[in-house]
């Protein structure tokens, strides 16, 4: 077992840095530029005259009114198709292994670019979407838990962090690659080869993700011990010797012997019981809800359309300010990424959930007033960007880190796609009816998001343990452990670092006495 194994050539935090680039990177770009990039194309000319039925530019009254609803459901049958491809990954990445479905997602996303950058028709543009979205949906359900599966406990928030990072940077491309073909004006250029620019990314994961290591807790659980401890010596540049991997390998066994015997069925996850699987489920599918419903996906999205039709700025101005505040955002994802291992989870979700609370508040006040209100107009843009500092802090990655850090390694995939499918179902609602809502109740639909966001704190300050700095073996003793949902926090505070080492020492003592 001495001899040490490397992917690429590479091992430990090269390895690392590899990972990110060349999986975890594009992965997170498909996700944000595909996700709002038809956003900022649907008042272009040469859009409408391909898609009249979703024009709202050159409509008025109840036409214009039945547009919207049918522009929203296009745009949101990326989500549709995200929904299933999320929810497959529950079985599929533990049957087959990460990397093969993270192969499959990549695959999709290609496949519904693809159709979507040569769409003559409405219909071939929503198969594209379906297509585009079930592939993004799976990369969201199996690459954080990946990523959390090979990271170690003192850089994992850091690494799964970044995915918010990555997101950002795809809604900056879109942004900006958008802006510079609008200034062809007419023509298929203006929108087409935007959408196509993204095959660059499937194809690079596609190219990449075999040649990256497999989960080694995966490969625990398939009973592929030697692969999964070479795997994580490679991972953490040590030997497959060294007292480190031989302490992180036993630990993952221990977990895996706690839950012997106990089926790791999805209906499992809807009972409490000794582990606490539903309040684990929980807190899961509250914090996907919370990202969506706090405003994340519609200032994302819709930008544009805020500042084009909400605010009543021309067009070259709408899309300037929305690569601008955009942009804002991704240079935003780097305060999470310096304060999520030192601050840890629990102050991040509340600071960002109060935050975008507040901004709301400040955005459905603002736009009270009339467009022709030239200061409403500039107070409106700067909580629109306020808000885009505060969302990376919590909820554009630590929200998919969290959910993959409390599960247990038997559910840990069907915990995290079905809680990320939640987070996509919310999405589609939110991507759905923005246009409509923007166009018929204007303010009001702001003043919603500001009322689910003021529930963060209070829910995060009482439901949510710190995760910190815990292996993923440490925290789910720690749920196992506690006397009760309500104690968890406290246990979790009281306890940190402790689980894993005492039932290393119980094991030992229990070995050595039957020795004796």
């Amino acid at each position: 077992m001495g001899e040490k194994k490397s992917f690429l050539g590479l091992t430990g935090r090269p390895l690392t840095i590899a990972q990110m680039a060349t999986i975890v990177m594009p992965s997170f770009v498909l996700f944000g530029y595909n996700q709002s990039n038809l956003g900022g194309l649907v008042s272009l000319h040469d859009w409408v005259d391909h898609f009249p039925r979703i024009d709202t530019v050159n409509t008025t009254g109840s036409q214009k009114s039945n547009n919207a609803t049918i522009q929203g459901v296009v745009i949101a049958t990326f989500t549709l198709g995200a929904l299933p491809g999320c929810l497959s990954c529950s079985y599929t990445a533990d049957r087959f292994g990460r990397r093969a479905i993270i192969f499959l997602g990549a695959l999709l996303t290609l496949i519904g670019e693809v159709l979507e950058a040569s769409s003559f028709s409405l219909a071939q543009l929503i198969v594209g979407r379906l297509i585009l979205g079930a592939g993004v949906g799976m990369l969201s359900g199996t690459v954080p838990t990946w990523q959390s599966e090979c990271s170690s406990s003192s850089s994992r928030g850091r690494h799964v962090v970044l995915d918010g990072l990555f997101i950002s940077l795809g809604y900056v491309l879109q942004a900006w690659i958008n802006l510079g073909f609008y200034q062809y004006r007419t023509g298929p250029i203006t929108w087409r080869p935007p959408v196509a620019i993204a095959c660059f990314f499937s194809l690079v994961l596609m190219s990449c993700i075999f040649l990256m290591p497999e989960s080694p807790r995966w490969l625990v659980r398939r009973n592929r011990i030697g692969e999964a401890q070479m795997t994580m010596a490679a991972l953490k540049g040590l030997a497959p010797d060294a007292d480190e991997i031989r302490n992180e390998m036993a630990a993952i066994e221990i977990s895996l012997e706690g839950n012997a015997g106990k089926s790791a069925s999805l209906a499992s996850l809807l009972t409490m019981g000794e582990d606490k699987m539903l309040y684990r489920f929980g807190i899961c599918i509250l914090l996907q809800f919370y990202q969506q419903m706090s405003g994340g996906n519609l200032i994302s999205v819709y930008s544009t359309v805020i500042f084009q039709q909400g605010l009543g700025l021309d067009a070259q101005t709408s899309r300037i300010l929305s690569g601008g505040t955009l942009t804002w955002k991704f240079l935003s994802c780097f305060v999470s990424f310096f304060t999520i291992d030192r601050f840890g989870r629990r102050v991040a979700l509340m600071v960002s959930g109060t935050g975008m609370a507040s901004c709301m508040l400040g955005l459905a006040v603002a736009t009270s007033f009339p467009r022709s209100n030239f200061a409403a107009q500039v107070v409106s843009v700067l909580f629109v960007f306020l808000f885009n500092f505060f969302i990376p802090i919590g909820f554009l990655g630590a929200n998919f880190l969290y959910c993959t850090e409390v599960a247990p390694l038997r559910l840990r995939v069907a915990m995290s796609s079905i809680s990320t499918a939640n987070h996509w179902l919310w999405n589609f609602v939110v991507t759905m009816i923005t246009p409509v809502a923007i166009e018929s109740i204007g303010y009001k639909y702001y003043i919603v998001y500001t009322l689910v966001g003021f529930c963060i704190p209070f829910s995060v300050y009482f439901l949510y343990p710190e995760t910190m700095g815990m292996r993923l073996e440490d925290i789910d003793l720690i749920f196992r452990n506690s006397p009760s949902v309500l104690k968890t926090v406290s246990y979790a505070r009281t306890r940190p670092h402790l689980a894993v080492e005492e039932a290393l020492d119980t094991k030992e003592k229990a070995e050595h006495s039957e020795s004796a």
